[in-house]
């Protein structure tokens, strides 16, 4: 179940703190309930190592494979 290496979790557990902090620094009742999605996003994805996004993004962005004339 776990798609991710070390840091990668890292990364989106550093990431989803630092705007955690951001919107704490700034006051829960002055951000717009939008920035709360990536925030909460980045830190289940660094929790339970699978991330929708990236998966759906490599999906979109995946190179195809040339066909070969068999």
């Amino acid at each position: 179940m776990d798609k991710m290496d070390a840091s990668m979790k890292a990364f989106f557990l550093v990431t989803g703190l630092i705007l955690w902090a951001g919107i704490w620094l700034t006051g829960f009742e002055k951000i717009h309930w939008f920035l709360y999605l990536p925030a909460s996003f980045f830190l289940i994805s660094a929790i339970i190592g699978i991330c929708p996004g990236m998966i759906l993004f490599k999906d979109i962005f995946r190179e195809k494979q040339p066909q070969s004339l068999d």
